[in-house]
């Protein structure tokens, strides 16, 4: 696998300007078939430059890595070469805690969903960088990938670690983990499967908490009367979040499972 170096003096990994990497990831996406050719109107792309290095990964990891998207059904065994658990992670930034997990767990398979350009291209140099061979990138909006493309009953977790948590009351609407859409993730995971949440806004923690709690499919695994799970040994640590620490602010873990399947009653006669 490409080893791509990632070095701050590196001048070949220097940011590029504005027109030049749109340039460049346009090039990568002329392709109708290439996962980055849609664009998503229902987010605002993010600020972000693209380095050579980034813009090398998509070149020469993206073929391999790159997951197109498709309004039909992919199996998940074909995607990955291999029969193994599988845990969707939704909007992973830069990519450093989801490259740490998948070499943590290497008999675990990651489909990643993230819309911010920059971002998959980092988490594609992270891949070369660590030679990791269990993830794949689906650079699309995650509610169509679930819609069209993943069976339920077909994941084993999913992970959503610090969204966007919106801190003005008249933009609450916007977060992500609303009823609808945690009703959607209860689906697709299969009984036995968990979804972990983790954010460091105690109002956000507090709504993700109570929306998780009435879905139906899913029971929470805290023992602590608060609600709120340990940090589970996987999610590790980014710089952000050991900075805000230092500064005495919390961070919440949400950890919650789908229930296991019950038999129906049979009919009276």
């Amino acid at each position: 696998m490409t080893h791509l170096p990632d070095t701050p003096n590196d001048p070949a990994d220097s940011p590029r300007d504005d027109a030049a990497a749109e340039a460049s990831i346009d090039k990568l996406s002329s392709d109708p078939t290439h996962p980055l050719h849609r664009r998503l109107k229902s987010f605002v792309r993010r600020a972000g430059r693209t380095t050579d290095g980034q813009a090398r990964a998509f070149a020469e990891l993206g073929p391999v890595f790159l997951l197109p998207y498709t309004e039909q059904t992919i199996d998940l065994t074909t995607v990955f070469g291999r029969t193994a658990p599988t845990v969707l992670e939704i909007g992973f930034g830069m990519g450093e805690a989801t490259a740490s997990i998948a070499a943590l767990m290497p008999d675990t398979n990651f489909l990643c969903c993230e819309v911010h350009e920059p971002g998959v291209g980092a988490l594609l140099k992270r891949i070369g960088e660590q030679q990791l061979t269990n993830i794949r990138i689906c650079a699309h909006d995650a509610v169509e990938v679930l819609d069209h493309m993943l069976q339920p009953d077909s994941l084993d977790g999913v992970h959503v670690f610090f969204p966007d948590p919106w801190h003005k009351k008249r933009h609450n609407k916007r977060r992500l983990l609303q009823s609808p859409f945690v009703a959607k993730l209860a689906s697709h995971l299969r009984p036995g499967g968990y979804l972990h949440c983790a954010t460091d806004w105690q109002p956000y923690a507090e709504q993700i908490l109570e929306v998780l709690a009435h879905e139906p499919l899913l029971r929470n695994t805290a023992t602590d009367a608060d609600g709120y799970a340990p940090k589970p040994a996987y999610r590790p640590l980014t710089k952000f979040e050991n900075r805000g620490i230092k500064l005495g602010h919390g961070v919440w873990d949400v950890v919650f499972e789908r229930k296991a399947a019950t038999k129906q009653r049979p009919p009276l006669v």
